[in-house]
């Protein structure tokens, strides 16, 4: 079962069992990221949409693999700009480690020789990973699969999973 421990934006400790009864929706990535990281997370709103009324039922969290770089407020203004209803979390490099394990996601620092220590890039795994209400993996989905298509098997899972509940964290 995928676990993690780490920080929202208010320096909460945020764990994978703080949404019991409902499904989870995590993915890992980057503010700085150019390319993969606001794709999947422009589909995360997609699949909210595409949700309706369901969408409660389900938490959309995007991990930050650059602890250094992205502060808990950077967090905040990057998911809040696709939907608010996005949670960014972070963690100690001990702890993002840890999560990432769980995950099986791999992630490193990619320097060009020669450059300044603080221009870098992160390397990093992709797809959404889904989490049952039980925290339990489900299923991992590319990060080029179709919202819609997306949207439509958690609305699948969610009409046979009776556990889940429109509540919020705690």
């Amino acid at each position: 079962m995928p676990r993690y421990l780490l920080q929202d934006h208010l320096g909460r400790a945020v764990m994978h069992n703080d949404f019991r009864g409902r499904l989870q929706l995590i993915t890992f990535g980057f503010t700085s990221c150019p390319d993969v990281c606001p794709t999947t997370l422009l589909a995360f709103k997609l699949i909210l949409d595409g949700l309706g009324k369901q969408a409660d039922r389900l938490q959309p969290i995007f991990i930050s693999v650059d602890p250094e770089r992205d502060t808990a407020a950077m967090l905040h203004e990057y998911t809040s700009a696709f939907d608010p209803r996005i949670l960014g979390l972070r963690g100690s490099p001990e702890l993002l480690q840890s999560a990432a394990k769980s995950f099986n996601v791999r992630y490193e620092k990619v320097r060009e020789p020669g450059a300044a220590p603080d221009i870098y890039t992160m390397d990093h795994s992709t797809g959404m990973y889904l989490l049952g209400s039980d925290g339990r993996f489900l299923v991992k989905f590319s990060h080029t699969a179709s919202p819609q298509k997306v949207s439509a098997r958690i609305l699948e899972l969610m009409a046979t999973d009776h556990s889940l509940t429109p509540k919020g964290r705690r």
